[in-house]
């Protein structure tokens, strides 16, 4: 049959039609071990029978108003996610782009308060921001950028995890607003910093009153073992992002801000349609309910410790392996070699993963994913490597 979507992806031969906690189903009946969560989307794994309901009873009574009316489930999922994250405020849109065009546009009205014209903001190499236009341009990578020139100005890359450079970068530019960064670098290779990184860098954002602007939007909903990742370093930043988990596949973004940077969007500066719509925020309540009332993000640092443990004794003799490394269930895999066939020889085995900055196998399994299960996911992809 002749597909007319645009052909933006690299889709593997397979179509899923059901799925069930960590394991979904093919056309054909076939069963796999989901260890990439629709990309840290299905934290809470598929067919949970709590998002599904809520789901159901919320689609019965209101889907859509519009933000010019009061909506109830958004207030009340803001004050959630205030009471979580110690922030101040949030603006809800669809998307995890469009939560960081909602950072972005902050950090921009910031600057021309204080009299910047050319305001600059400092993101990361290997970082991933979106792919619209603005957040395609303050990804630090240039294979993102390709075709799609002239970019969005105001935008400089510097090396991840190195804070002299950062230092370097607020000397050289005096029009520097804010810090863009992921607290691991998820789409770059799952690349986590130095324990104290972030503390560095909210230290030298007071000291230069730049926003320290946070893309939680892989990292969040519990995936590092925190509600937010930030929280790990016992900080806050400016303004931080969220989507992907929050709402387990009901597509939602969120741009919080706390003190300074909450008070500068204001009525007429931004907008959304469906952001923040009455199913989007019912699907988030149901799943902010059901990490708190199952104490699943205090597992979640055991689980990647498990995990990381079981490969290391599983792959200790595959000399294409060159490192290990987790932060909570972010798992990367560094290859010495890349391996092109890898997904496709996964998927033939049934399970799911994907690899990432071309070396980098990435493991996002569901935060529900059990003892058993790690042990067939951890048995499964060694048994490839190590063939």
């Amino acid at each position: 049959m002749t597909s007319h979507i645009m052909p933006t992806y690299g889709r593997l031969p397979v179509t899923f039609t059901k799925g069930n906690g960590v394991w979904l189903w093919d056309t054909d009946n076939n069963r796999y071990l989901d260890a990439l969560s629709g990309i840290a989307v299905c934290n809470l794994g598929h067919a949970d029978p709590d998002i599904h309901q809520a789901i159901c009873e919320q689609s019965s009574k209101l889907i859509h108003t519009s933000n010019i009316y009061g909506i109830e489930h958004q207030e009340t999922l803001a004050n959630q996610l205030i009471s979580l994250s110690g922030m101040d405020n949030v603006f809800f849109s669809n998307s995890g782009a469009e939560a960081n065009e909602a950072a972005i546009k902050i950090s921009r009205k910031f600057a021309h308060e204080k009299g910047i014209e050319n305001p600059l903001v400092i993101t990361m190499q290997s970082s991933f921001h979106g792919r619209t236009l603005a957040t395609l341009s303050a990804t630090g990578n240039a294979k993102i950028h390709n075709g799609f020139s002239p970019l969005v100005p105001g935008f400089i890359h510097i090396p991840y995890n190195d804070i002299d450079a950062l230092h370097q970068a607020i000397s050289e530019h005096s029009s520097v607003v804010a810090v863009m960064l992921e607290p691991v670098q998820g789409e770059g290779g799952v690349n986590i910093p130095a324990d104290d990184y972030l503390n560095q860098v909210r230290a030298l954002c007071d000291q230069h009153d730049l926003l320290m602007m946070l893309d939680e939007i892989q990292t969040g909903v519990g995936r590092t073992g925190k509600f937010l990742s930030f929280q790990h370093n016992g900080i806050l930043p400016d303004v931080c992002t969220m989507a992907k988990g929050l709402a387990n596949g009901v597509p939602i973004g969120a741009c919080l801000a706390q003190g300074k940077a909450a008070e500068i969007l204001t009525a007429g500066t931004h907008g959304s349609t469906f952001g923040g719509n009455p199913l989007a925020c019912r699907a988030a309540l149901a799943v902010l309910h059901k990490l708190k009332s199952t104490g699943l993000m205090t597992q979640v640092e055991e689980k990647g410790a498990l995990i990381k443990k079981q490969f290391s004794e599983k792959l200790k003799t595959n000399n294409n392996v060159a490192n290990i490394r987790n932060k909570g269930l972010m798992i990367g895999i560094d290859l010495v070699e890349a391996a092109p066939d890898l997904v496709q020889k996964a998927l033939d085995k049934k399970l799911l993963i994907n690899v990432t900055a071309e070396k980098t196998i990435r493991l996002l399994p569901p935060l529900i994913i059990e003892p058993d299960q790690i042990e067939l996911l951890t048995d499964t992809l060694a048994d490839i490597l190590n063939a």
